[in-house]
């Protein structure tokens, strides 16, 4: 036996003697340098390219087989511009291992590779000539047929691989598109099957459309299992710095673990985190993305947890967002579930209300990407207000949406555009016009709106207007839209409305129609357009149209009617009773005075009935009938509406005066809402009072004629029968 074993390693020893000596006499006798010229004709026969080699070309075959070649290059087709260049490149594999059928590299060294991409104008690539289909190779035969055995698997074993001082490039003739990758540096221990292999890789990425030049390094621990078809990476950092797409200071940052299994089609990735921070103009932002696990299996995925921040950081203003839920769906039917969603906002600024605006609110998602269609229930804190609302959208590329809404209170003018100091007056010209240029609305996005649903809230304020128990269902289609009904409880009252808005002319019209009954007119004329001239109780109808995009343009294009029936109330600012106190004692020579409104002062009435026409924003009344006790008011003249001022000539008429008759005082109202004016013509009222006299001197005069005429007449006849 121990003969046997002696001759058995003398056998080997001689075999590997033979075989160094034959690697030695190949080294010695063979320059593959001499072959450039058969390469060179070779390329350019088959690949119509030029090849330059002007670096040696070195083998080696013991103790492993390798090449190494420096400075080559390889030219576009059918052109002298160059494609790709290689400054070195060097490979070498272990010898005795492929005789084993195992392929073992010791490595793999590529240092300046250079690389130009380019996509013709006629839609074709510059590399369709070296990737175009070759002959299919012959079929080996499997094991048994015609007795043939079949191959045993190559193993691979990579000792190493490093790639330095490379770039490739990327370009669009087309759309001008441009992209480079720099300074290119990977390196990579052990690669082979099942063996933890540490990888590095460090590049810049430059572009022009969008703009950027990030600089990134990767590095992970890499497991590949060719066999069981196993892929994994541990401890996963990326991390990029630099600007992109008009974002500064960008910094991006991914860390966690990841693997697939294709055998099983399994995927799932452990404590992926992602993060990124930048500026744009002058916004700022952080924005966080983690998902502690995630599982997929065919099509099939889920997430545990998705938590998403996001803090963003403005000049006047900062706001952080966050977004917590468990993902679930499938990419074959194109159905995502986002089941418990729950959704966290916070608000600062010296703008917003109280400084401070939070939300929170909670619901689901469900998307089924394949019929276009996204449902989303949420309920919870949103800005000042609890809500409750389901939302439904259909077809993405012209979508319908339904939608049904339940709000508690909302305060509109929180989030509104506030007023200058001064109030109305400090914000408009002599006629009320608003000084500065307005900002037109665009209602363009109505034009393809399809939208149905119902709103209500419990108590709302918009524009200063306060009501309650809110309900408007609207319907909005191609540019039309209604709104019917819009009801609500509105200053003791309640209001019945039907609104229009046409979108589809370039100027929009609108028109509003309806019932207001049992309102307090007076805190909604002051709260809506700051008129404190009257109080009462009573009915309010409208019918009004108007078109514009601008607010003081929809203002004097209002056409339509309107009419007011109110009781038990009074004209603020002027006591017409005390004014026509001891008129008597007023001088023949009394004229006409100018007075503002007075708070303190009033008018009571029971009765108040006017209506209105409008015109081009003017509301014309001339049938105003207000009664109290001994005194019964008339008049007529204009509401401009568009430059919110009041020209109106009213005649108060008392039932009793000092000298038991009637007596008529004209007051004329004018000026701006915010400073209005009365004029008394005292003169008319004591013209009207003598004139009274005169005719009741004459009446008195004309009866003590008759009563005289009478008696004479008597005496007469007495006489006349004696």
């Amino acid at each position: 036996m121990k003969k046997i074993l002696k001759y058995l390693l003398l056998a080997i020893g001689g075999i590997v003697l033979v075989v160094v000596a034959a690697a030695t006499y190949l080294l010695l006798t063979f320059n593959p340098n001499e072959y450039k010229p058969q390469i060179i004709k070779a390329v350019k026969t088959s690949k119509h390219r030029d090849l330059k080699l002007d670096g040696d070309i070195k083998l080696t075959f013991f103790p492993s087989i390798g090449a190494s070649v420096s400075k080559i290059s390889l030219s576009e087709f059918r052109s002298e511009r160059q494609f790709a260049a290689v400054d070195s490149a060097r490979v070498s594999l272990a010898l005795l291992p492929l005789l084993s059928k195992q392929l073992v590299v010791n490595e793999i060294a590529l240092v300046g590779v250079q690389a130009e991409l380019v996509k013709r104008k006629d839609g074709k690539l510059n590399i369709d000539d070296l990737i175009s289909a070759a002959p299919a190779a012959e079929t080996a035969p499997e094991e048994g047929a015609l007795g043939a055995p079949a191959a045993a698997p190559v193993r691979f074993d990579i000792a190493s691989v490093s790639v330095d001082k490379s770039a490739f490039g990327y370009g669009d003739e087309t759309t001008g598109v441009q992209y480079a990758v720099k300074d290119l540096r990977v390196k990579t221990g052990r690669i082979a099957n099942g063996v933890p292999s540490k990888a590095e890789l460090s590049l810049t990425l430059q572009g022009n459309k969008p703009k950027m030049d990030i600089g990134a390094q990767l590095q992970a621990t890499l497991t590949i299992d060719l066999d069981k078809k196993l892929y994994r990476a541990e401890g996963l950092e990326l991390k990029a710095r630099g600007s992109a797409a008009g974002i500064n200071n960008l910094n991006v940052r991914v860390s966690g673990d990841a693997g697939a299994n294709l055998a099983s089609q399994e995927i799932d990735a452990k404590k992926l985190s992602v993060s990124a921070s930048g500026t744009q103009d002058k916004t700022s932002f952080e924005i966080t993305l983690a998902l502690p696990n995630m599982e997929s299996k065919g099509q099939s995925f889920s997430v545990s947890a998705l938590t998403l921040d996001a803090d963003v950081k403005q000049p006047e203003q900062a706001f952080k967002a966050k977004l917590d839920t468990p993902v679930t769906g499938n990419l074959e039917s194109q159905q995502f579930s986002l089941p418990k969603l729950k959704l966290a906002l916070t608000a600062t600024g010296d703008k917003l209300p109280n400084k401070s605006i939070s939300s929170e609110l909670g619901g689901s998602v469900q998307l089924d990407a394949k019929k276009q269609a996204v449902s989303v229930n949420l309920a919870g804190g949103l800005l000042q207000s609890q809500i409750k609302a389901d939302v439904a959208v259909n077809n993405f590329a012209r979508p319908a949406i339904r939608f049904n809404a339940d709000v508690d209170q909302f305060d509109a003018d929180l989030y509104l555009p506030k007023k200058s100091e001064g109030g109305p007056a400090a914000q408009s010209g002599s006629k009320g016009t608003p000084v500065g240029p307005e900002e037109p609305f665009d209602l363009s996005p109505l034009r393809s709106l399809n939208l149905d649903g119902s709103l209500r809230v419990g108590a709302l304020k918009v524009a200063n207007i306060r009501s309650s128990q809110l309900r408007v269902d609207v319907r909005a289609h191609d540019g039309m839209v209604n709104v019917s009904p819009l009801s609500m409880n509105l200053y003791g009252g309640s209001a019945k409305l039907k609104a229009t808005v046409n979108a589809i002319p370039v100027t929009p019209a609108f028109a509003v129609s309806g019932n207001l009954t049992g309102v307090e007119v007076g805190p909604l004329a002051k709260d809506a357009v700051n008129l404190d001239i009257v109080e009462g109780r009573g009915n309010i109808s409208l019918d009004l149209g108007t078109r514009g995009n601008l607010v003081s343009a929809l203002k004097r294009g209002l056409n339509g009617k309107a009419s007011v029936n109110l009781t038990d109330g009074a004209i603020k600012g002027i006591n017409l009773q005390k004014l026509v106190q001891g008129v008597q004692s007023l001088g023949k020579n009394t004229k006409a005075e100018t007075l503002g409104l007075n708070k303190d002062e009033k008018t009571a009435f029971s009765e108040f009935k006017a209506s209105f026409k409008v015109t081009n924003g003017v509301a014309h009344n001339d049938d105003l009938s207000v009664k109290a006790p001994l005194l019964h008011v008339t008049g007529n003249g204009d509401i401009d509406i568009g430059d919110d001022s009041l020209n109106y000539t009213a005649k108060a008429t008392f039932s009793k005066t000092e000298g038991g008759g009637t007596a008529t005082l004209p007051v004329h109202l004018s000026g701006p809402f915010a400073d209005l004016k009365y004029q008394v013509d005292y003169g008319a009222l004591v013209a009207g009072v003598a004139k009274q006299k005169v005719e009741a001197k004459k009446e008195e005069l004309k009866e003590e004629a008759k009563a005289k005429a009478k008696e004479k007449l008597k005496e007469g006849l007495k006489g006349l029968f004696k």
